[in-house]
């Protein structure tokens, strides 16, 4: 008996598996949707109320997921259909630009030429702080020193230097020093 009410509790779906697979795509078409919307300041630059708010989100669509069924198999199940349409998505959106301009959205210039595009960072949901600080830690000494910085889709910040502003490389160092040794050659 204790036996069977195990066993149920653990596999009793309660839910038919139809409704499980759609609950969960719809759920993660739902989410994905909310994230697109929400920005890409929110994958960007995750402060503590961002993360508050990732935290709670799956436990706010958990019933929606798999709906009152508590079993073992119905989670795995959810969880199942998730991996398997995420890695779908992956997928196409790998093969066609287009998909992956509408799921993750393009890049936003956020710096040009050592200014900031105010317009553009008001826009995102960034303060200008954040962008100067995502900047210095990408080798920029000062806003001058940066071409171009931009907001990917991915929400990572990346900065392309003004060539005066770059640090040497080791091929810089090398042609440095032959130049160095043909002069002293010449001058010996």
């Amino acid at each position: 008996m204790l036996l069977a009410s195990i066993a149920s509790d653990l596999f009793d779906n309660g839910i038919p598996v139809g409704e499980k697979v759609i609950r969960t795509v719809a759920v993660y078409g739902g989410l994905l949707l909310l994230l697109r919307l929400a920005g890409k300041r929110d994958l960007a630059q995750l402060n503590s109320f961002d993360f508050v708010v990732l935290l709670l989100l799956s436990n706010v669509v958990q019933n929606a997921v798999i709906g009152a069924d508590n079993s073992l198999s119905g989670g795995l199940l959810g969880a199942a259909v998730l991996v398997g349409v995420n890695a779908l998505l992956v997928r196409v959106a790998g093969r066609n630009e287009a998909v992956v301009a509408l799921v993750e959205g393009t890049p936003s210039t956020l710096v040009s030429d050592g200014r900031v595009d105010e317009v553009m960072v008001g826009r995102l949901g960034l303060r200008r702080a954040d962008v100067i600080s995502a900047l210095r830690r990408q080798g920029a000494d000062r806003l001058e020193d940066v071409a171009q910085a931009t907001l990917e889709p991915g929400g990572t910040i990346s900065v392309q230097l003004r060539t005066d502003a770059m640090d040497a490389t080791k091929a810089d160092v090398a042609r440095l020093e032959a130049k160095l040794d043909l002069l002293l050659a010449r001058s010996a």
